[in-house]
């Protein structure tokens, strides 16, 4: 942690020393939690997806830790993943192993599973349809079916609603529900939140969203007769979910660790996991890795 090394002196030369000294010590907190104004400073950036739950157990936690300062930000596992890569911040939140992200220099970075989240496809009720095929899926976000009386729904043209380039939503979408498929040329959106509105708002718009985020303004299907359910995605009959990560330069120091800690504690694991949407990373009967190979949990 840095500390002001500016001492005593006139007052001018001290209000500025004091200034800079600040403005230094809040770079530093961003990669190494450091202190500023005597409270740590940690800022988590990255994937929307986990966003609400960091957000919520840094509540709890700052409550706990009055000393802490703690900022949440979204903008794409990408963004989360780049900017702690490069010492912008301390945490960068990702639905994706870092090895997946190019440009990332993996071997640099911490991996902090913290829990695990299920996406699913989304469509607005008006749809007609409440489970697809995985073909019928990958076809619709092709562009080869263009209509949902296609596919058994309602005379209602088909609104394709995709994530940003570099969201981790969007990876394991097109990763685990869409065999690696091109998608075809539509509206792009940075937030989940951004997301869930167009799509509940909108008649014939599809979409997909972490299960944290769906409620009865939408309809989520099931793919071939497998609901997203957190009991098909502990023994990946339901494979469309990734670890949420918590990625630090390095080894954190312990002011972050003791928050990084507390994130997989059972406080937070039985609290906010859960009632957030998300699963606990104990609860897991498989373990999956950056290159996708499934194995049962230790």
């Amino acid at each position: 942690m840095k500390k002001l090394t500016a001492m005593f002196a006139l007052t001018g030369i001290l209000l500025a020393g004091c200034a800079g000294g600040n403005s230094g010590n809040t770079e530093g907190s961003k990669q190494a939690g450091g202190t500023s104004q005597g409270q740590t400073e940690i800022v988590a950036v990255g994937s929307t997806a986990l966003q609400p739950l960091v957000d919520a157990a840094q509540e709890s936690f700052v409550q706990e830790n009055p000393g802490y300062n703690i900022s949440v930000q979204g903008g794409g596992s990408g963004t989360g993943l780049s900017q702690v890569d490069n010492g912008a911040v301390t945490i960068g939140n990702s639905d994706v192993f870092a090895e997946e992200e190019e440009g990332v220099d993996a071997e640099k970075l911490v991996d902090h599973k913290v829990a695990v989240v299920g996406m699913a496809p989304v469509v607005n009720k008006d749809a007609g349809v409440d489970e697809l095929s995985k073909q019928e899926l990958i076809d619709i976000f092709t562009g080869k079916i263009k209509n949902w009386s296609e596919v058994g729904g309602n005379d209602q043209e088909i609104s394709v609603v995709n994530r940003a380039s570099g969201s981790g939503t969007r990876a394991t979408f097109e990763k685990w529900a869409l065999d690696g498929a091109e998608t075809i040329q539509s509206q792009e959106q940075d937030s989940s939140g951004t997301v869930k509105k167009i799509v509940s708002e909108t008649p014939g718009s599809i979409s997909y969203l972490a299960l944290s985020y769906l409620d009865d303004s939408l309809q989520e299907l099931a793919i071939d007769g497998v609901e997203p359910s957190e009991d098909a995605i502990e023994t990946n009959d339901w494979e469309i979910w990734s670890y949420e990560h918590m990625y630090t330069q390095g080894e954190p120091e312990q002011e972050v660790k003791e928050f990084l800690d507390y994130m997989v504690s059972e406080d937070v694991q039985k609290g906010p996991v859960s009632e957030l949407g998300y699963l606990p990373i104990t609860d897991m009967k498989v373990e999956r890795d950056a290159n996708g190979e499934v194995t049962d949990a230790e």
